[in-house]
């Protein structure tokens, strides 16, 4: 059974930094892309990054410069480092596979960035 198990969520100000983790059960980073995705109010689900097998990393137009995807595949586990975070920026965060399966979603974390 696939599990994605996330972490890092919270509450900061405009300027802040957070770091999600996504660790994965059932199925292997080393051989799977993991991505990133998020969901703000009234708002649907949009992606946010992805790293690939070759540890080529691609981002929404919105977090380029800002955001930071890694992986420890020692770990299993997926990274999403996000720094110099906006209002906009606020949603629930969700961690898949690249692209995304329908059965992987993790449980979501809420960020969120007060001005």
């Amino acid at each position: 059974q696939v599990q994605l198990v996330e972490s890092g969520g919270g509450s900061v100000q405009t300027g802040g930094s957070l770091r999600l983790s996504c660790t994965a059960s059932g199925i292997s980073f080393r051989v799977n892309s993991p991505g990133w995705y998020r969901q703000a109010p009234g708002k649907q689900r949009e992606w946010v990054a992805t790293i690939n097998l070759q540890e080529t990393t691609n981002y929404a137009v919105s977090v380029k410069g800002r955001f930071t995807i890694s992986r420890d595949v020692s770990k299993n586990t997926a990274y999403l480092q996000m720094n110099s975070l906006q209002p906009e920026d606020t949603a629930v965060y969700y961690c898949n596979l690249s692209p995304p399966q329908d059965l992987y979603w993790s449980q979501g974390t809420q960020v969120t960035v007060s001005s």
